[in-house]
C-alpha cells in the first residue's frame, strides 16, 4: 500500500509510533498531487515545496501536540489561512491574503496539523458545482467531463483521489453533502452552533450554514469533526463539546429509518436516483435497522419559499457591501446579484413569514423524530453533469426555475440546522457515485456517525472502488 492510501487516523497512528515521518508523509503528498491534481484541479494556491518540506521536518523534531501532528491539510478557499490567498473563487479577491486564521484553522493547527494550501470552491460557495473565474473548473475523479459538486466540491474530489486524507468543508444548501455523493466520500453537516463560525458581523440572525469535516470514513470524520468543535466565548450559540470519536468504538442500537423519498413526488429525481437510495436502504435493513416509508411531512413548496427568503437575506447581508461599490459589482456572478437583490428587497414581516414556516417545519419533526430515528434522503436529485455547464436546468423533466432548485433534497435539514451525515452508497450504471443523506434530530451527531460507522464496516465504498486515475 502507498502512503498516500492511507486514512488519516492509520496515517496519525503510523506518525505516533515512530514507523512513517512527517516528512515523507509530506513527500508523499506532493508527489501524490503533482500526479494527479492538474486534470482535477481540487487543490489550490498549494505552498512551496520546499517550505512545506521543512515545516514538516520540524514537525518530527518537536512534541506530539494533537492528532493530526505532520498531516497535511488544504483548507476550503472561503476559509482564512494566515499568508494564503482566500479568493473565495472572486477576481475581487484574487490577491486577497490572509492576515489571521479562521478560528477553525487555528483549531487545526493547534492540533498538529500542517497546512499546504487550499481546496476549490465556487465563487463564493454559490452554486453545488465547483467552478470560478480564478481557479477554474473542479472536476469529478470518476469521470473528469462531469462535475464535482460544490461548495466543498474540492475538497471532496481532493478526498477521493487521496491528495488530502481528511478535510474540512462548509455547509449552507448541502455543500458537504453533495460533492461527498459524488465523490464517493464522507461528509458530515453538524447539529448548528456545534463548530462555532467567525466571531463577526451579525451573530444571532443567521443560522443556516455551518463548516464540518469531509473524509474517507466515519472514524476520520468523527476525529476532525471533534478537533472543530467547541463553543467559542465570543458567540452566542455555541454547543457543549461533546466528544463523537469515542462513541464510535461502540455499535449502534437499531436505528428506525424513514425514507422520505421523493417527498411525495414534490422533487423530481433522475432516473437511477431512487433506485440506487432504496437499494442502500435495503442494505440496512439487513444491518438490523428498520426502514419505514414516510409520507411527506410538510409542504415542500413552503419550505422552499422559506429556504430561498433566508438565503438570499443571509447572502446579501454578507455580500452588500460588494454590490454596493459599481466597480466591484461587476464582478460578480449572476447568482449573487440575484440572491443580493432579493434580500435587499425583502420586508421585515416576509422574513418574519419565512421564520414561522422555518418553525413550524421544526415543530413537525420533533413528532417525526418521536416515530422513527433518523430521517433518509437521496444526497442529491441528479447525477453529477457536465462540467461545462453552470447548473442544470432540469431534472426528470422539470425545468429549474433557479440556479440552486435542482439541489432542495437538502433543505429540510438545513433550514433548522439539523446533523446530517452522507453515506457513500455505490455506483450508477454510468460509472457515477451516489450519496444518501441520513438526518438525525438536533444533538445527534455521535449516533448519526455512529450509524454510518456502521454501514461503512459492511460496505467501505471509497476503498472498495476509489478512481481509477492516475
Amino acid at each position: 500500500m502507498q502512503i498516500w492510501e492511507n486514512d488519516a487516523l492509520a496515517l496519525s497512528t503510523a506518525i505516533e509510533r515512530g514507523k512513517l515521518s512527517a516528512a515523507e508523509l509530506m513527500r508523499a503528498t506532493l508527489d501524490r498531487i503533482e500526479a494527479v491534481n492538474g486534470p482535477i484541479n481540487a487543490v489550490v494556491s498549494l505552498r512551496d515545496g520546499d517550505a512545506l518540506m521543512a515545516e514538516a521536518r520540524k514537525a518530527d523534531d518537536s512534541p506530539r501536540n494533537g492528532w493530526l501532528h505532520g498531516i497535511p491539510m488544504a483548507v476550503k478557499d472561503l476559509a482564512n489561512v494566515k499568508g494564503l490567498t482566500n479568493t473565495m473563487g472572486s477576481p475581487i479577491f484574487a490577491d486577497n491574503v490572509s492576515e489571521q486564521d479562521d478560528l477553525f484553522v487555528t483549531r487545526l493547527r493547534a492540533a498538529g496539523a500542517l497546512i499546504i494550501g487550499k481546496t476549490n470552491t465556487p465563487e463564493f460557495g454559490l452554486g453545488s458545482h465547483t467552478y470560478n473565474p480564478v481557479h477554474g473548473v473542479t472536476r469529478n475523479p470518476y469521470d473528469t467531463t462531469k462535475s464535482a459538486g460544490g461548495s466543498s466540491g474540492g475538497a471532496a474530489a481532493a478526498l477521493a483521489c487521496r491528495m488530502l486524507s481528511v478535510a474540512d468543508g462548509s455547509d449552507m444548501m448541502g455543500s458537504l453533502r453533495n460533492p461527498a455523493g459524488w465523490n464517493n466520500v464522507y461528509g458530515f453537516r453538524p447539529t448548528w452552533g456545534t463548530v462555532p463560525s467567525e466571531p463577526v458581523g451579525d451573530m444571532f440572525m443567521h443560522q443556516l450554514a455551518t463548516s464540518g469535516p469531509m473524509a474517507l470514513n466515519p472514524a476520520d470524520l468523527a476525529a476532525l469533526l471533534d478537533t472543530m468543535t467547541g463553543p467559542d466565548a465570543r458567540q452566542p450559540h455555541g454547543k457543549p463539546h461533546v466528544f463523537t470519536a469515542p462513541m464510535l468504538a461502540s455499535p449502534v442500537p437499531q436505528q428506525r429509518i424513514g425514507w422520505l423519498g421523493d417527498w411525495g413526488g414534490a422533487l423530481p429525481l433522475e432516473v437511477g436516483i431512487n433506485d440506487i437510495s432504496e437499494a442502500a436502504l435495503r442494505q440496512m435493513e439487513d444491518l438490523g435497522h428498520l426502514v419505514e416509508i414516510i409520507p411527506a411531512p410538510f409542504d415542500a413548496d413552503d419550505m422552499w419559499e422559506s429556504w430561498i427568503t433566508l438565503r438570499s437575506y443571509s447572502v446579501a447581508a454578507g455580500s452588500l457591501a460588494l454590490y454596493e461599490d459599481p466597480e466591484k459589482r461587476k464582478f460578480l456572478k449572476p447568482a449573487a446579484i440575484w440572491e443580493i437583490e432579493r434580500g435587499i428587497a425583502m420586508t421585515a414581516m416576509e422574513l418574519h413569514k419565512a421564520s414561522l414556516v422555518r418553525s413550524d417545519w421544526f415543530r413537525r419533526t420533533t413528532d417525526l423524530f418521536e416515530q422513527v430515528d433518523v430521517l433518509a434522503l437521496p444526497s442529491a436529485q441528479c447525477w453529477p453533469f457536465d462540467a461545462e455547464i453552470d447548473f442544470p436546468k432540469e431534472i426528470a423533466g422539470v425545468s429549474m426555475d433557479t440556479y440552486h432548485r435542482w439541489m432542495q433534497v437538502v433543505t429540510p435539514a438545513s433550514l433548522i440546522g439539523l446533523p446530517v451525515v452522507n453515506v457513500p452508497i455505490g455506483f450508477g450504471e454510468n460509472g457515477l457515485p451516489a450519496g444518501l443523506q441520513l438526518i438525525g434530530p438536533r444533538g445527534s451527531d455521535g449516533r448519526l456517525l455512529q450509524l454510518a460507522q456502521d454501514w461503512h464496516g459492511a460496505t467501505d465504498w471509497p476503498n472498495q472502488r476509489p478512481p481509477q486515475f492516475g
